[in-house]
């Protein structure tokens, strides 16, 4: 088959780079497409649509789109089958409505969703969490295929140090200002990696405990995992592919009983809950995950069934019967 992977903007870091990483070594024959070659801005975000309904595709027998807005809503030949892996549905238009200001256009980009959703042949979601999102938002069935991490470095040695770790993008949503209250008010360490609009906001906020370290690469993102005493989400994620990489450096992980978390954190075992995201709630989940004795094996073993090689393997099987 000809097939092409079409992605909403070219990404650097993150989940759905892997997750296009991953396809690409799959079929390296197939074309990849961007609907737009880098994240567009506020300005261009409304011509969005009408780019993604343009791109010429007459020439595939499969389009493989992974991205979570835009990319869902491409107009294919009838005999051209699409599937759609999602990260999430388009959490601007409907968990996150209350944040944006630009309600008409909001109005517009969630008719346009919803609608975009109906192009869409086959839905493959990233954890049950989105399946039952994918069923309430965009009314469709999906099957679920859990996003690859990488293992290679799960065997790095690394000398434990006395600070805490937090890998996210850096916008409103992700709760990290919660996270930078608790540790003021504990007085330990935290990293903080990752870039975003709420930057300069969080570094005004923190006390010289807490140290913000930008964009790192994918090598010092594994030696931060292996050196850390725990790896905190203070956010709900559809999935969480940070909490299961530092997992399997053998690192525990404290995350907000929501979303994808409930998927693979075992309390006691490969990590602890805390029950509401408030700055006081997360420090006494802070101060238990420090008390707790946790098995860097046992940790490690969890996260086997997020490798490569079983993303992969059910990608094809679909893939599979898609070409029967």
């Amino acid at each position: 088959m000809r097939i092409a992977l079409v992605h909403d903007w070219h990404a650097e870091v993150g989940g759905d780079k892997r997750v296009l990483d991953a396809l690409k070594a799959m079929y390296p024959d197939a074309e990849i497409l961007y609907v737009s070659h880098k994240k567009p801005s506020k300005l261009f975000l409304p011509f969005m649509p009408f780019r993604a309904e343009s791109i010429d595709l007459s020439a595939y027998d499969l389009v493989i789109s992974t991205g979570a807005i835009f990319s869902k809503g491409l107009i294919l030949r009838p005999k051209t089958y699409h599937i759609n892996y999602c990260h999430s549905p388009t959490r601007q238009v409907w968990d996150l409505s209350h944040e944006y200001r630009h309600k008409i256009f909001q109005h517009f980009l969630r008719i346009w969703d919803r609608q975009a959703s109906t192009r869409v042949d086959k839905f493959i979601a990233n954890s049950e969490h989105v399946r039952a999102r994918i069923k309430k938002f965009y009314r469709r069935d999906a099957e679920v295929i859990y996003p690859p991490v990488r293992h290679e470095a799960r065997n790095m040695k690394h000398e434990t140090k006395n600070y805490y770790l937090i890998i996210s993008r850096l916008y409103r949503h992700k709760n990290i200002d919660i996270a930078v209250k608790a540790f003021n008010k504990l007085g330990w360490n935290l990293m903080i990696i990752g870039e975003g609009p709420e930057r300069t906001h969080l570094e005004k906020l923190a006390q010289p405990n807490v140290k913000f370290l930008g964009y790192q690469s994918d090598a010092t993102c594994s030696m931060s995992y292996a050196s850390c005493l725990a790896f905190i989400m203070p956010q709900e994620e559809d999935f969480g592919i940070t909490a299961i990489e530092a997992m399997m450096h053998g690192k525990p992980v404290l995350a907000l009983r929501r979303g994808g978390a409930l998927e693979y954190i075992e309390e006691g075992v490969n990590g602890l809950f805390f029950d509401d995201p408030h700055e006081a709630v997360l420090a006494d989940g802070i101060r238990r995950i420090r008390e707790q004795k946790f098995n860097p094996e046992i940790i490690k073993q969890s996260t086997e069934k997020f490798s490569c090689q079983n993303f992969q393997s059910s990608f094809s099987n679909i893939i599979n019967q898609i070409a029967r």
